[in-house]
C-alpha cells in the first residue's frame, strides 16, 4: 500500500499533488493546469520553456487546503487536474498554435478554471482562441509591455504580439486593461492602436501613486481572462525572466489586483507567462509565482 508524501521533493511533481489526466480524457475538476513549454517567439533571453516543469515543483509547497491563523480554510474541497503540457513541435509556431487551442480548449471542458503554465507571451494568443465562445471577454493584464505589437522583428507572432493577434481574431474579445505598464521602449504604433480601441493602460506610476484608484479603474461583471507576465513584477522580486524592468509590482500589490479583479468578476481562466527559471539560481521566481496562482485560486473560489 502506497501514502500520499508532503515532502516537496519527493513523488512525482504534479501541480499541488493533483492527479495526471490526458487533456482529451475522460474527467473532471474545479480547477485543471496545462503547460505551454514554447518561447521560440522571445527576443531576448529564453528559458520561459522550463517554467512549466519548474512551477509544478514550486506548487509542491503550496498544496490546498490552506487553513490560515484566522482558522479559516480556502480550496477545501476543490478539485484539482494537471493535464500536463501541450505536445508542441520543435521549430513550427503555426502547428504549436493548433495544438496549444485544441489542448486548451479540451481543457476548457473538463474543468470550471483552466491555469495555463507558459511559455513565453506569445502562447496567450493561441490560448485565447480556446475562449472565443465566452460573450464579453475582458483581459486583465499584469505587464511591463503593452505586447500589442503589429510586427516585430519581421513576425507577427512574436512575444510582442499575443493580443494584437487575439483581438483580429476574436469579435469577442471586448477589452484588455494592462496594469504596471513601464519602461523606455514602447512601439508608438502599438500604444496609438490599444487606445483607439479603448483599452485601459495603466502605468507603473499610477499604481505606486493610488492603488486604490487603479482598482477602481478595474471591470466589473464581466467575463475577465487573467494574464499574468512576469515582468509585470519588479526584478528585485521575480527576477527569472526574460525582459525586467525596473520598479515594477510588489507582490502584495500584484495580488490585490488580482483579488480585487477576482472579486468583481466571472473569472474564465488564467495563464502565467514569460518566467525562466533558468535566470534566477535562487529559485524564489517560481516559488512566488506558483503561490500567486494558488493564492489567485484562493481568490476565485471564495467568490463562485
Amino acid at each position: 500500500m502506497t501514502h500520499p508524501t508532503h515532502l516537496t521533493y519527493s513523488g512525482i511533481p504534479t501541480f499541488a499533488r493533483a492527479p495526471l489526466v490526458d487533456p482529451f480524457g475522460d474527467w473532471r475538476s474545479d480547477v485543471a493546469v496545462l503547460g505551454v513549454p514554447f518561447d521560440i517567439a522571445l527576443g531576448f533571453r529564453p528559458g520561459a520553456r522550463f517554467a512549466p516543469r519548474a512551477l509544478r515543483e514550486a506548487s509542491l509547497r503550496s498544496v490546498p487546503p490552506f487553513t490560515g491563523l484566522d482558522g479559516r480554510t480556502r480550496l477545501q474541497g476543490v478539485t484539482f487536474a494537471d493535464a500536463s503540457d501541450v505536445i508542441l513541435p520543435s521549430l513550427e509556431p503555426e502547428l504549436a498554435h493548433e495544438r496549444t487551442t485544441e489542448a486548451a480548449r479540451a481543457v476548457r471542458q473538463r474543468c470550471k478554471v483552466p491555469v495555463f503554465l507558459g511559455g513565453d507571451h506569445s502562447v496567450s494568443y493561441p490560448l485565447l482562441r480556446a475562449f472565443a465562445d465566452v460573450p464579453d471577454l475582458h483581459i486583465v493584464q499584469l505587464d511591463a509591455h503593452l505586447d500589442f505589437t503589429d510586427v516585430r522583428n519581421d513576425t507577427r507572432w512574436s512575444n510582442s504580439s499575443p493580443f494584437r493577434r487575439a483581438c483580429e481574431a476574436l469579435p469577442n474579445l471586448t477589452h484588455i486593461t494592462t496594469v504596471g505598464l513601464r519602461g523606455l521602449r514602447f512601439d508608438p504604433e502599438a500604444v496609438a492602436a490599444a487606445r483607439a480601441r479603448g483599452h485601459t493602460l495603466i502605468p507603473m506610476e499610477d499604481v505606486t501613486a493610488d492603488l486604490n484608484a487603479v482598482l477602481e479603474r478595474l471591470p466589473q461583471g464581466k467575463n475577465v481572462y487573467f494574464s499574468v507576465d512576469v515582468d509585470g513584477f519588479d526584478p528585485a522580486v521575480i527576477p527569472g525572466t526574460s525582459s525586467p524592468e525596473p520598479d515594477g509590482l510588489t507582490y502584495a500589490q500584484g495580488m490585490k489586483i488580482l483579488a480585487a479583479a477576482a472579486a468583481k468578476n466571472n473569472i474564465v481562466g488564467m495563464d502565467v507567462v514569460e518566467l525562466a527559471p533558468n535566470l534566477d539560481p535562487t529559485g524564489r521566481s517560481e516559488l512566488l509565482m506558483a503561490r500567486l496562482m494558488m493564492e489567485t485560486l484562493c481568490e476565485v473560489f471564495d467568490h463562485v
